[in-house]
């Protein structure tokens, strides 16, 4: 057990190396290893898709007579995560890649795809230059046209930045937001105008209406009624008296009144217990007239008319009867 970790054996004097037997293995014999999906693929027979760097338990075996300069080329064989189909790709060193063989489709391949073309048409123009002059001088002319355009448009490029050098975005920036200051300041103050007018507009109704309400409220003063000036009447000019016809003195005046008629009442007589001591007192004589009325006439006789007549006379249709005469009880 203590001979393995030993840095070197012992080799006898007649050991000969080539006496020892080889182990002839098969050349297309597979290995087991564990790698990643090197490309985005879709299985043919699910559509399942396998994306890259996804891993698997794959075979490994080496292609018969292909090699690229001396290197081998491997194939491998993974199985589908679904259906468990067998995919197979190998490698391909002439592009530093891996070329799909079985099983499966690439996708996302345009990239590749693009470099291909480029490089078959690269070829067959080198070809045709080579065993044509003219091709050769049609190609230069192209290439130089090509050339002039590229020249002329980077050209354009340039004095486009020249001309946009000069403006000063900081200055644009700066005059914008000062422009945006501005506007936002004089919004502000149109507010705060339009504010001001509808708060005046406000107080001023509101003044009317206490105003309104305070004179609905306030008594109206009432004016003094004049007082008439007793003397006044001094001071009118006599009425000139009306000539009493004949006629009138006999009969009396047709379709008149006198005129303090409506203040003469009279009055009903009421029984005086405590005179008359139950008795009813007697009612006055048809044409005599009580002494509230012969007072009521003199009171109403008009100041400066001369003095009260000492018998007042009622208009009666028969013509002016005697001297009234105050009312005496018994």
């Amino acid at each position: 057990m203590s001979e393995r970790k030993v840095l070197n054996k012992y080799y006898p004097p007649d050991f000969d190396p080539s006496k020892i037997p080889k182990l002839k293995l098969p050349k297309d014999r597979q290995y087991v290893v564990r790698l990643m999906a090197p490309f985005n693929m879709r299985c043919k027979t699910c559509g399942e898709y396998i994306y890259k760097g996804k891993k698997f338990n794959a075979r490994k075996e080496t292609v018969q007579n292909e090699v690229y300069l001396g290197l081998p080329i491997f194939r491998f064989y993974i199985k589908c995560t679904r259906c468990l189909a067998e995919i197979t790709f190998k490698t391909d060193p002439e592009n530093t890649d891996y070329t799909m063989e079985h099983g499966a489709t690439r996708n996302f391949q345009a990239e590749k795809l693009l470099e291909e073309e480029e490089k078959r048409v690269q070829k067959e123009r080198e070809d045709e230059e080579l065993n044509n002059p003219m091709k050769v001088l049609e190609n230069r002319t192209k290439d130089s046209k090509l050339e002039m355009e590229v020249l002329e448009n980077l050209q354009e490029l340039k004095d486009l930045n020249q001309r946009q050098a000069h403006v000063d975005f900081e200055a644009m920036l700066r005059q914008h937001r000062l422009s945006e200051e501005e506007r936002r300041r004089q919004e502000q103050e149109e507010d705060e105008r339009e504010t001001a007018a509808l708060l005046e507009e406000s107080r001023k109704r509101r003044l009317l209406e206490d105003s309104d309400s305070e004179d609905e409220a306030a008594p109206v003063p009432l004016q003094p009624a004049p007082r008439p000036n007793p003397t006044a009447i001094l001071d009118e000019a006599p009425k000139p008296k009306r000539k009493v016809e004949v006629w009138e003195q006999s009969i009396g005046s047709l379709g008149s009144r006198p005129p303090l008629s409506g203040l003469v009442v009279v009055k009903k007589a009421k029984a005086d217990p405590d005179r008359s001591n139950g008795q009813p007192q007697a009612a006055p004589a048809p044409g005599k007239v009580t002494c509230f009325q012969s007072r009521a006439r003199f009171l109403s006789w008009p100041l400066g008319g001369g003095s009260a007549p000492s018998a007042i006379r009622e208009p009666s249709l028969g013509g002016w009867g005697a001297a009234s005469e105050p009312h005496r009880t018994n």
